[in-house]
């Protein structure tokens, strides 16, 4: 079993027909007070929790979420559901409302938005030690501080492999607890700016936090990734995207990818381009977990894109 921790978030996207720059005055910036006419309103089902697991399932594999869910989660519960993901440790606090993240977005694809974190704020609440099935590898994604290191602890107690990826949550992290999250992990990954403050909080330069990681991943957005240990250094080229819609969601794709290939033990470099892959699905549709594809479908862009096949069992 794989068991994805993190968050749930139902995500409203509103789509603003200009430019912010063009309605801010910088001398006016201490007393702001702006409305925005949208042209577009969008609600999808986000948060790093579902993302990740929703591109493991269309991978084949069969993941559980950990995460808390509020009163209004009946229909994203359907959707989960329908789309193979084990939601039986999904928690529902009547009391609360699943996490809601609301923005604005420009024509230059700059957002500003407000997060309501809801019942995410139980996360610390629930426990792998509750799950009774045996788990192979725990995704350990951005949610409240004190959830992903319970996670982090609990992984380490009971001897299960994870990645670690504070992600958003890196700033409330204090250099102790990164340096417990990063100790034991067998990945760690983060894009280049999470993972140079990484190093900055921690003071270690690329060769020492290598030392102390079995796998670095740092994604490029579209230049790619690159993929690290101690002995090897691998440069992953993006995909080729039929269009270029909506980034969002990207990198979560991109996780569930490669841990897809890693736990099928196909080596690093594969196992980038899966994540490479599978990310463009996403940039391709509007929402995090809008897009869709067939295992066939997908090795067959594989060839396309990597000149290889691969194997989807």
């Amino acid at each position: 079993m794989i068991v994805v921790a993190g968050s749930l978030s139902f995500d409203f996207i509103m789509n603003f027909p200009g430019y912010f720059k063009d309605q801010i005055l910088p001398e006016k910036i201490h007393i702001l007070n702006l409305s925005f006419l949208t042209e577009k309103l969008s609600k999808n089902f986000g948060g790093t929790a579902a993302n990740i697991a929703y591109n493991l399932a269309l991978l084949g594999e069969k993941p559980s979420i950990l995460a808390p869910a509020g009163k209004d989660f009946r229909e994203y519960k359907r959707f989960l559901d329908k789309s193979n993901v084990n939601t039986q440790y999904i928690k529902v606090y009547r009391n609360d409302f699943t996490s809601n993240y609301f923005a604005i977005v420009d024509k230059s694809d700059n957002q500003i938005g407000g997060f309501y974190s809801g019942a995410m704020e139980k996360a610390s609440q629930l426990s792998l030690k509750t799950i009774k099935e045996n788990i192979n590898f725990v995704v350990i994604s951005p949610t409240i501080p004190k959830a992903i290191l319970k996670f982090v602890s609990e992984c380490q107690q009971l001897k299960i492999p994870y990645l670690f990826d504070p992600g958003m949550q890196l700033p409330r992290l204090t250099k102790s607890e990164l340096e417990k999250g990063i100790s034991e992990a067998k990945i760690l990954i983060g894009n280049d700016y999470e993972i140079s403050l990484m190093q900055k909080k921690l003071g270690w330069n690329k060769k020492q936090l290598l030392s102390k990681i079995k796998i670095l991943i740092t994604t490029l957005a579209e230049k790619g990734s690159i993929i690290e240990t101690k002995n090897q250094l691998i440069k992953i080229k993006s995909a080729k995207a039929k269009k270029v819609v909506d980034p969002v969601g990207a990198g979560d794709a991109y996780r569930a990818g490669f841990l897809a290939g890693y736990l099928k033990k196909y080596d690093l470099k594969t196992c980038g381009q899966m994540g490479a892959l599978i990310a463009v699905y996403t940039v391709e549709k509007y929402g995090t977990t809008t897009h869709h594809f067939t295992k066939k479908k997908f090795c067959d862009r594989y060839k396309e894109n990597f000149g290889k096949e691969i194997k989807l069992d």
